[in-house]
């Protein structure tokens, strides 16, 4: 399987900076997972859409996984009460 480059949104990366420590390192260790495998046990496709989410704890990353470019783009991070409502 081809590893995928993984790029953040501007405004997904500032979400991050209200995010506690704790929980900011597990999210990076996921976003890190991404690049090697986007569509994992726990992802979740976005209904009709090519969008996932990926749960970490009470949190969500949203992102768009780009096939032929081998890109994954993030472009939401935050509380899964706002992950679920985008």
């Amino acid at each position: 399987m081809a590893r995928y480059r993984v790029t953040i949104k501007r405004s997904a990366a500032k979400e991050l900076r209200g995010i506690r420590r704790k929980h900011l390192r597990r999210i990076t260790k996921r976003i890190g997972l991404l690049a090697k495998n986007y569509v994992g046990a726990d992802a979740h496709k976005f209904s009709a859409k090519p969008l996932y989410r990926l749960r970490q704890g009470p949190y969500r990353i949203a992102y768009h996984p780009d096939d032929k470019n081998l890109l994954i783009n993030i472009f939401k991070i935050g509380h899964r009460r706002e992950v679920h409502n985008s």
